[in-house]
């Protein structure tokens, strides 16, 4: 039987990381395969659902790199749970009509009623099935019926999960859960269960706090006789205090960390890692996770997330990224530190300058930052640490070096460090006491990238247009 997996996020707000994880493990699984990876939105409930987060989510998919098989065959290019709650309802009314499920009549008061006795007796609260076997001829007059499930009231359930195990739990524990509301539309559980029929899911890997729901869906599959997928439910991601992982501990939405400047296969590689291993392997390309990936390699127990950690692995890609690709992935971030768009001159410069910037960078925004002087017009606000180096002696210093440096044959990284080590040996100073000026004269900081590069890249009208706005003290 060929694998097929699915990923089905609720629009109701952004993709979250934990939620990209879910659908990267799915992803790699079926990859690994040979299946199909197919993308289902759960947008039943419309008012929470919006088009935005549906566009949100299918950006999100799309940054990381996760193409789903089914966007060609589907109307909207995935499938969405609510364009078929007629066939959810047609379902609900088969278990009817096969004895496994009854109407329900209960007013929402007497519910109420019925917890709060329930309450009071220290009972747990859950459906008492008062209508379970009522014939409709009881029914209370104007009564929109719930459809409800016949769940099973003695002995126990058993879920072999993948991942978790061997799980029972005692059927009493589990009441009759509503299938159809009374206005007609299905629930949460009834439509899942339908969808991953309908698919032809084989395998349902998702979040361990999905696994209450399993046992409610696996009810539905038996009820109907339809074979029950395979679970595999993967452990909770958790912030670095140990609590689940929130809007708290920063940057929940997968859009967040393209904002900030991590590349998509970093944050694959980094979640990747989250609960899976394979060996000792801390970098892995995406071919090899392919290659790798089976749900054999996921652990039971939470994963803590580490942005230390996803720095570094995203400093690892940074470094491996071609110049000129690192260069227009990065120059948004520096268009965004400007205010203004790069020219192509200027995207050229940057892409020049990647191999003195990328090895210091962990994200695009730190090269963005590190970048922007290199496209500064007019004259640097010194802070105070950078107008102590413009001593009168430092101030000579670039005076005698700009007349020098005019007269270079040619203006190279290799001319312009030659011309002020030469100077710094005749005047018998330490070359961080000719270059440290140089560098505040160009870069309008005490840190820069190695500053006779600096010189190199601006080239030398602009390097002495620095300079000598620095000696007018402009």
């Amino acid at each position: 039987m060929p694998v097929i997996t699915r990923f089905a996020p609720s629009p109701t707000g952004y993709l979250h990381i934990g939620g990209a994880r879910t659908a990267l493990f799915c992803w790699l699984f079926t990859k690994h395969h040979g299946g199909k990876f197919l993308l289902r939105i759960e947008d039943t409930d419309r008012a929470r659902s919006t088009p935005e987060s549906i566009e949100t989510i299918l950006d999100g998919m799309r940054w990381l790199g996760l193409d789903w098989d089914n966007k060609d065959s589907e109307s909207l290019g995935y499938y969405s749970q609510y364009a078929h709650f007629k066939r959810h309802a047609e379902v609900a009314r088969q278990m009817v009509a096969n004895g496994v499920a009854y109407y329900c009549y209960a007013t929402p008061e007497e519910l109420d009623a019925m917890r709060s006795e329930q309450k009071v007796k220290g009972l747990p609260q859950r459906y008492d099935g008062r209508w379970r076997d009522r014939p409709a001829s009881d029914a209370p007059q104007g009564i929109a019926p719930v459809i409800r499930l016949k769940a099973p009231q003695t002995g126990e359930t058993t879920i072999r999960d993948v991942v978790m195990g061997t799980i029972t739990v005692q059927n009493s524990q589990l009441d009759d859960m509503v299938l159809l509301r009374g206005d007609g539309t299905p629930t949460f559980m009834l439509a899942a269960a339908v969808d991953d029929h309908d698919m032809g899911i084989t395998h349902v890997i998702r979040g361990e706090d999905h696994m209450t729901n399993t046992f409610r869906q696996a009810y539905i599959y038996k009820a109907m006789g339809w074979d029950v997928p395979v679970f595999a439910h993967m452990p909770l991601i958790h912030g670095p205090d140990g609590t689940k992982l929130s809007k708290r501990h920063g940057a929940p939405a997968v859009s967040d960390y393209r904002d900030r400047g991590y590349l998509p296969e970093a944050v694959n590689n980094y979640l990747l890692r989250l609960c899976w291993s394979h060996g000792d392997d801390e970098i892995i390309p995406m071919d090899k996770a392919i290659e790798w990936f089976d749900l054999d390699g996921v652990g039971k127990s939470p994963a803590r997330f580490d942005f230390a950690k996803l720095g570094s692995v995203n400093a690892h890609y940074i470094k491996e990224k071609p110049d000129a690709d690192l260069a227009a992935l990065a120059a948004p971030f520096v268009a965004r530190v400007m205010g203004r768009n790069l020219t192509p001159a200027q995207l050229d410069l940057l892409t020049r300058a990647m191999p003195d910037l990328k090895p210091r960078a962990q994200t695009l925004v730190q090269i963005a930052e590190m970048a922007a002087f290199y496209f500064h017009e007019g004259a640097f606000t010194l802070d105070d640490k950078a107008a102590k180096i413009l001593t009168p002696e430092a101030r000579q210093v670039l005076a005698d070096l700009a007349a020098k440096m005019g007269g270079l044959s040619e203006f190279t990284t290799e001319a312009v460090e030659n011309l002020f080590r030469a100077y710094a040996e005749e005047k018998g100073i330490k070359l961080g006491a000719v270059a440290q000026p140089l560098r505040v004269a160009l870069s309008g900081s005490t840190v820069s990238p190695p500053i006779f590069g600096v010189a190199g890249l601006l080239g030398r009208e602009e390097s002495l247009r620095r300079m000598e706005a620095i000696l007018r003290g402009a």
